[in-house]
């Protein structure tokens, strides 16, 4: 029998993930009368403007998704290293079935009933290693979509202030190749994004 392969690769953290949204404003409300924070960024951009937010960077130095992803590779770790030590353990097994037999220390019979354990922890490890596999997928699937309604969330009631046309997420050059920079509000964004997730955050507390 031969060894058994270690399987599992595991997935890159927070692969950046294309969202695809357009926030359309359809609903015309009055500005909110909720006084901003002095620190946030200098915007140009007008009302009416087809404006962009930098996805990569709202992913990157939103403190929302750094908390997240922590939490989420803390337990990929934990599961990469069970499944690693179970690997391990199956692959001891093997090599000391392959020893013994190759020395002769154990009957034909006795062999073939060892041999098709072997094949059933096989088994048993390649189906441990592909559910732990999806347990990640899920957790990241989970993540992305936590990231996705919070910024959906926060831009919806951002643009109830500012009344852009649109509000593009622009990531790694699609949909804007060019554009105007007055009309990039990440800064702004980020800025205030981060300041009503530490608010709440510190409410949570």
């Amino acid at each position: 029998m031969k060894n058994v392969p270690l399987i599992l690769s595991i997935i890159a953290i927070l692969a950046a993930a294309a969202f695809g949204i357009l926030f359309f404003t359809t609903d015309k409300k009055a500005p909110s009368q909720g006084s901003q924070e002095g620190n946030a960024a200098e915007v140009s951009a007008n009302k009416g403007d087809i404006v962009y937010i930098q996805l990569d960077r709202i992913l990157q130095e939103y403190d929302m998704a750094n908390d997240l992803r922590s939490v989420v590779e803390t337990k990929v770790q934990n599961i990469q290293a069970e499944v690693d030590r179970r690997g391990k353990k199956l692959e001891s097994d093997v090599t000391d079935f392959q020893e013994k037999l190759n020395k002769g220390l154990m009957t034909r019979s006795v062999a073939e009933v060892q041999s098709e354990k072997l094949r059933q922890q096989e088994a048993d490890f390649n189906n441990y290693a592909n559910q732990k596999q999806n347990e990640i997928l899920e957790e990241q699937t989970v993540m992305m979509n936590q990231l996705a309604d919070a910024i959906k969330t926060f831009l919806d009631k951002y643009n109830q202030e500012k009344q852009y046309s649109m509000i593009l997420t622009n990531q790694g050059g699609a949909p804007v190749i060019t554009g105007d920079t007055t009309l990039d509000i990440t800064d702004d964004v980020l800025v205030k994004l981060n300041e009503e997730y530490v608010k709440n955050k510190n409410k949570k507390d």
